[in-house]
């Protein structure tokens, strides 16, 4: 017996699971800066949340004084090669995710060098040298990467106190409802094909006769509209691009202790002089996939460097979709490439959704599988599609790419995005690559589902020892020496 994936037409949709939140193309994908989305971008949103909050009450931030910050789990492990006290000092400043970078980081960091912080950016507050608290062996149970602010007023009282979670991709929970904090439009805005397994949405696809890109933008046009749609992913393709093009430029030595140089500039500079050479009388060289690495190697050092991505899902895997993407461009050459760069995302974001829902797109909770595996599942995904595949052959590639990601570790060493994380990207990107050429030559039918591999991944993550888990605590953390 073959065959998982029932082939009737009119096959009846089956009964939804559990009511989910539709996470939206533009929920998933978010430019941010670099390094991580778990340890940089989401406590600086929730740092900018609890401002938020306190300007909302009676007294706003005038009763302030000061404030108070305990990094938990992860974020107490890694925190300071993930940049965790910049980004919560620039959120408490009132900084936005979309458009903070990295200059101003640095001047709210110097600034609290001097024992200033400006609240929100209007209130003036002393900044304590004991502000900031690290325990990473203290793990709530909710997620492992969570962070507890507090403020105070002028008799020492306090006047608020609030648990967040970092649970990947930048996506930020409040203990107080369960909810995001990261002005999700999907949050209570329902959708024409809501969907929570990828046998949901093939039933979909097979009962309306829609493809998947054409249901993803069914459901994307019902939260924003088509044209705010369009504007936002455009805007996305166009900022993974323009990352791209800044590392292969790029040069010098990548920020933190370990001094690991750039290389995708000099990458490039070769790539392009074998692409120049005559062929004397051979065929010429097939260069895209040494490309393929160098567009995933020149996002991941900008990212290293606290440049600008785009979470794809996270920071620490945010090469691959555009490497994929570009290499999908380059090798394809559609007539439409803006149209293609679109669809790419589009498809590739319904797969990023189910893996969020089902398991966890963050690498403190599911190791290097969560995050890697994750992207380039997602990655596989799109570039099927654009091969011109089924939504079978599309599901099958998502497949692929994530089985074999299973039981990926996450051990950054130092504590930094850089090794193993920056090569990790090239041959993420490579795997997805080959995973979608491989569905491609099947029908779609296939043993193992994307379902069932995604619910392995959360076991496996759930196995996992901590170490394993963005911690540096184990694997190559470890075992690597630190220059």
């Amino acid at each position: 017996m073959r065959t998982t994936q029932p082939s009737s037409a009119a096959l009846p949709l089956p009964a939804p699971l559990a009511a989910r939140a539709y996470i939206s193309a533009l929920d998933l994908f978010r430019v941010c800066i670099g390094p991580s989305s778990s340890l940089t971008v989401g406590p600086l949103r929730a740092a900018r949340a609890f401002v938020q909050q306190l300007q909302a009450g009676p007294d706003g931030l005038d009763a302030v004084v000061r404030v108070e910050c305990d990094l938990f789990g992860s974020l107490g492990a890694t925190g300071i090669g993930h940049g965790t006290p910049g980004a919560v000092l620039a959120g408490l400043a009132g900084s936005v995710v979309e458009s903070v970078t990295r200059d101003d980081v640095e001047r709210v960091i110097a600034d609290s060098d001097n024992g200033m912080l400006t609240l929100g950016g209007t209130h003036p507050i002393a900044l304590d040298p004991q502000w900031l608290r690290f325990a990473p062996h203290e793990r709530r149970a909710r997620h492992p990467t969570a962070l507890e602010l507090r403020a105070f007023g002028a008799d020492g009282e306090l006047l608020a106190s609030e648990t967040y979670y970092s649970v990947g991709g930048g996506f930020v929970e409040h203990e107080g409802d369960g909810g995001t904090s990261g002005g999700d439009a999907s949050a209570a805005t329902p959708v024409p094909y809501p969907y929570a397994t990828a046998v949901e949405l093939l039933a979909h696809c097979r009962a309306t006769g829609l493809s998947l890109v054409e249901l993803a933008r069914e459901n994307e046009h019902a939260l924003r509209g088509e044209q705010a749609t369009t504007q936002g992913l455009r805007a996305i393709a166009e900022a993974m691009n323009d990352c791209i093009d800044r590392g292969l430029t790029a040069e010098g030595t990548l920020p933190g202790g370990l001094k690991v140089p750039r290389r995708a500039a000099a990458m490039a500079e070769k790539l392009r002089a074998i692409d120049a050479e005559p062929a004397r009388g051979m065929a010429p060289r097939d260069t895209s996939h040494e490309w393929l690495q160098a567009y995933a190697i020149a996002v991941n050092e900008e990212n290293a460097a606290g440049g600008r991505v785009v979470t794809a899902p996270t920071n620490g895997a945010a090469g691959i979709i555009p490497a994929v993407l570009r290499h999908a461009l380059d090798t394809q050459k559609p007539a439409d490439t803006v149209r293609a760069a679109e669809e790419f995302l589009l498809v590739s974001a319904v797969f990023g959704a189910l893996i969020k829902s089902n398991a966890s797109i963050s690498g403190a909770e599911a190791g290097c599988q969560g995050e890697v595996g994750s992207a380039a599942s997602m990655a596989a995904a799109g570039f099927a599609h654009l091969l011109g595949g089924t939504p079978e052959q599309v599901e099958n590639a998502a497949e692929i790419a994530m089985e074999h990601s299973l039981g990926l570790t996450c051990d950054p060493v130092g504590g930094l995005v850089q090794l193993p994380c920056i090569e990790r990207n090239a041959i993420g990107a490579g795997k997805a690559v080959a995973a979608a050429r491989m569905a491609m030559h099947g029908d779609g039918t296939h043993l193992i589902s994307f379902d069932t591999v995604v619910e392995t991944m959360r076991q496996t993550g759930e196995d996992m020892s901590h170490k394993y888990k963005e911690t540096s605590e184990g694997g190559l953390a470890v075992n690597v020496v630190e220059c």
